[in-house]
């Protein structure tokens, strides 16, 4: 695997070795994705072998800009645009009607698609230069933990795609929102750093997810998990646990430092977007130690903390006994 460098040259390489099919994890504002030449049908398809990524299961498509929006949704519903303005580029995914351009790789074969305007200065770079999307979920083995870094990424991938281009951390760390806009009131499908809070104010958002919902990315019940066994527990529930001997052994996530010794301990943020930034390369760091099992003491359940605990909760089994 290739480790480009954040510069001109590297993003011409990166360019051209999208061009010929080949995949390159790329930095977004959220994690690193595993980009190929969304156009190519068979360089997406190299995607799902890459990743082991179960074919049903679609795609999120980058763009570079609104132009493209038109390009590869078949109709934009006025309640879109308010949020666009205010919104992209940035951390949100937009579901919409597919527009016929759109290989069935790509959307697993739905008549809707995700699509996403990025901030990242280097991902737009490289779609300027490309002057075509880039499909791109993360850049990691299916249902394994998201990569932060690119060393996250060379760790798990190497051997497996062309090259990664480096970004230095990523700085929200958790993936977009998914907003589903294809009926009468929008959807969040995935919780993310645009929160319904946020969104509330530029249109009408439904309380959950509608039963016909198109299958998105992250949204399978168990995903982002360690290579460890993960459990989570609720901070109350802490101090019935001090005498069980799977908490010595354990690599503990918590915000508070544990009264009794554990395996392993880090310290996690006390606030949603420091805990979000930070909480994947805590996986990977407590994955990577000798410790037998992953313990999450979950952050409280209250709304700021939404989509971190959509990741936990996707990454972690409830702690049984």
């Amino acid at each position: 695997m290739q480790r480009l460098r954040p510069t001109r040259q590297g993003l011409d390489q990166a360019a051209a070795l999208l061009r010929a099919g080949e995949l390159v994890a790329v930095p977004t504002e959220t994690v690193y994705g595993l980009a190929a030449d969304a156009t190519q049908p068979e360089a997406v398809a190299a995607i799902f072998r890459a990743k082991n990524r179960p074919p049903q299961h679609p795609l999120i498509v980058h763009l570079s800009g609104i132009a493209q929006l038109h390009s590869w949704a078949a109709r934009i519903p006025a309640c879109a645009w308010p949020v666009i303005e205010h919104f992209w580029p940035g951390p949100l995914t937009l579901v919409l009607p597919a527009g016929a351009q759109v290989p069935a790789i790509v959307n697993a074969g739905q008549d809707s698609v995700a699509l996403r305007w990025s901030s990242h200065p280097l991902l737009q770079g490289l779609l300027e230069r490309l002057q075509r999307p880039l499909a791109a979920p993360s850049a990691n083995p299916f249902g394994r933990i998201s990569p932060t870094t690119a060393e996250h990424v060379h760790a798990h991938m190497q051997g497996r795609i062309a090259a990664v281009v480096e970004g230095g951390p990523c700085t929200l760390g958790i993936e977009s929102t998914i907003l589903d806009l294809r009926g009468e009131r929008a959807s969040i499908l995935r919780p993310g750093a645009i929160t319904a809070a946020m969104l509330a104010p530029y249109l009408d958002l439904a309380p959950a997810a509608a039963a016909d919902a198109p299958r998105v990315p992250g949204s399978l019940s168990a995903h982002y998990a360690p290579r460890l066994p993960c459990y989570r527990l609720e901070a109350a529930e802490l101090p019935h646990r001090k005498d069980d001997p799977g908490w010595q052994n354990a690599a503990v996530l918590a915000i508070e430092a544990p009264a009794t010794r554990c395996g392993w301990w880090r310290a996690m943020p006390a606030t949603p977007p420091a805990y979000a930034q930070a909480l994947y390369a805590a996986l990977h760091e407590a994955d990577a130690t000798a410790c037998q099992a992953v313990w999450i003491v979950m952050p409280p359940d209250a709304a700021p903390w939404q989509a971190v605990r959509d990741r936990l909760q996707r990454a972690a089994q409830v702690l049984a006994g």
